[in-house]
């Protein structure tokens, strides 16, 4: 079953249960899909929906930081269901540890020896972890190793 049906499958059960917030977490990303699907004239594959999905989940959680500024904690607390949610259309995240053992193997790979080099190190390490963990967090354990 491709990612596309999972989702449609998702989103009748979500109807039938009347499960609001899961019904409309899948309407925004299949909405996110469309749109895409029309803008490029292209039927998306998994990997596409995958960056889609990757996407959505990384807004979520910049959204998660202006609430907590604006002391909104149900919609922290939306938020957050809402990612859950996400999760479960991409692969499993990877732990801190797996990343710095990605990390330090493409640093030795590339010879990578300094921060000038940070670019060439997040272009080889994104491919490698497409969908299983977040940019931002690489950029931070890659700062640790190379500091």
């Amino acid at each position: 079953m491709s990612l596309k049906e999972r989702l449609m499958a998702d989103l009748k059960e979500a109807m039938k249960s009347k499960d609001k917030l899961r019904k409309d977490v899948i309407t925004m990303v299949r909405a996110a899909i469309k749109q895409k699907e029309v803008d490029e004239r292209v039927e998306l594959d998994d990997s596409d929906i995958l960056d889609i999905v990757s996407k959505q989940l990384k807004e979520k959680k910049s959204s998660i930081d202006e609430f907590k500024k604006g002391n909104r904690e149900d919609l922290v607390k939306q938020t957050n269901d809402e990612i859950e949610i996400l999760l479960k259309y991409l692969p499993e995240q990877l732990s801190d540890e797996e990343l710095k053992e990605i990390i330090k193997k493409v640093i030795d790979e590339n010879e990578i020896t300094s921060m000038k080099d940070i670019g060439k190190l997040m272009k080889n390490v994104m491919p490698l972890i497409k969908g299983k963990a977040d940019g931002k967090q690489v950029n931070l354990i890659a700062k640790e190793i190379l500091n």
